[in-house]
């Protein structure tokens, strides 16, 4: 069985739908919901957030949750990722309230 002309697509969909779908993810429509939450490990400098749809190349966006949260979004990145994973280097404190939403792209 050949595979489908295009895989984003159901099979049989109208035409005028695919383009409907093409044209907005174009317009930053891409249909991306929220994969889950994380929370900083308190008294400690990093934490490792563990999604499968996670690979060495995939971007993710963080959106704090929490008023701490807030507080610690300017010295939290992603430090380092992997299939998988990604390791979260942040602020070494006792808050245990830093909580994210993040969502993976690619």
């Amino acid at each position: 069985m050949a595979a489908p002309r295009y895989p984003g697509f159901r099979s049989g969909e109208p035409e005028p739908e695919r383009l409907e779908k093409l044209n907005n993810i174009l317009r930053g429509k891409l249909n991306n919901s929220t994969n889950g939450t994380v929370t900083l490990t308190a008294n400690a400098a990093s934490t490792t957030l563990t999604d499968p749809l996670i690979t060495p190349v995939s971007v993710i966006p963080i959106h704090p949750t929490t008023a701490n949260a807030a507080g610690a979004l300017a010295t939290t990145y992603v430090s380092s990722q992997t299939n998988g994973s990604a390791v979260l280097t942040h602020a070494n404190n006792a808050q245990a309230d830093k909580t994210f939403r993040y969502v993976v792209l690619g």
